[in-house]
């Protein structure tokens, strides 16, 4: 399934893999191979502290002689860095909210899905939930338009909640089957944006109280540790049931993945790049950590 970023994500490989390459045909190993993997995994936004845990338990295993050769330290990366990705049951459910910051992706990713959906002959329901920028209800409209969606859009600056009443209103009266809400991108502060997203959970669960609501949090890929950062204060601010890694297609290194698994602990439920429908996938942690070490 991960085939597609040896041909999509060619800047990870020059990045990350070919320089791991040149670490794992050593025949022998010492301390400052350990080092420049450290350095390596920083470089790739993989962050100090999730970079510390991964070098330590390395550096544990070359003490004790577990691990003397090339070929050894990449078996024992590629288990550690397993290790740090939460699986997740796969499941898809009928209540999508998107969240994350302007630029994001996140509107690109709600219509991915959406089609993806739709193509399996299950009619979809949009609400324009950001109603402070009319662009973000625009772009949303002509996605819907394009791939045979309804949506449900609000007056500009309308409070979003009373736009996603409305909107669980027709997705129950019209047996739609699956509901994506867009949510507004600004972080001015975190109270603003707990507020916020807890009155839209409060709206949905008090209209639909026997669907599943799946809060997925788009993070672009390239903004490396700062997008980290934008994971965390999500995080903190709702309760979030996957990251979905975007523009991947760009000067995304990848390690943004592992830094979120462990340090949040929130499993990375798809990855997506460029701007057709299509181009998106369910994360599979095996296949990803198996083709980021290996040409």
């Amino acid at each position: 399934m991960f085939n597609f970023i040896k041909n999509q994500f060619k800047k990870i490989y020059q990045q990350v893999t070919s320089k791991l390459e040149d670490l794992f045909s050593r025949k022998q190993l010492d301390a400052e191979t350990l080092r420049e993997l450290e350095l390596l995994l920083i470089n790739a936004d993989t962050g100090v502290k999730t970079t510390r845990h991964i070098i330590d338990a390395l550096q544990k295993q070359y003490a004790s002689g577990a691990i003397t050769a090339g070929d050894q330290l990449k078996s024992a990366l590629e288990k550690q860095l397993l290790s740090l990705l939460i699986t997740h049951e796969k499941k898809e459910g009928a209540v999508y909210l998107m969240v994350g910051i302007n630029g994001s992706g996140k509107t690109t990713f709600a219509s991915k899905l959406a089609n993806h959906f739709i193509q399996q002959k299950k009619r979809v329901l949009f609400v324009a939930g950001d109603t402070f920028r009319a662009a973000a209800t625009q772009q949303l409209a002509v996605w819907a338009e394009r791939i045979g969606a309804d949506i449900v859009v609000g007056k500009e600056n309308q409070d979003p909640a009373s736009v996603i009443f409305v909107g669980c209103q027709k997705f129950k009266d019209e047996k739609y089957d699956v509901l994506i809400i867009d949510t507004a991108g600004r972080l001015q502060t975190k109270t603003n944006l707990m507020h916020e997203l807890e009155k839209i959970r409060r709206t949905v669960a008090k209209q639909l109280p026997e669907k599943e609501l799946i809060c997925l949090l788009t993070v672009d890929a390239m903004l490396g540790q700062n997008s980290f950062e934008q994971a965390k204060l999500f995080n903190e601010s709702t309760t979030l049931n996957g990251v979905v890694l975007t523009k991947m297609d760009g000067t995304g290194k990848g390690g943004i993945v592992f830094a979120i698994n462990q340090e949040l602990k929130i499993p990375i439920m798809y990855v997506s790049f460029g701007e057709a429908l299509d181009q998106f996938k369910p994360f599979d942690s095996h296949e990803y950590v198996h083709d980021l070490l290996n040409q």
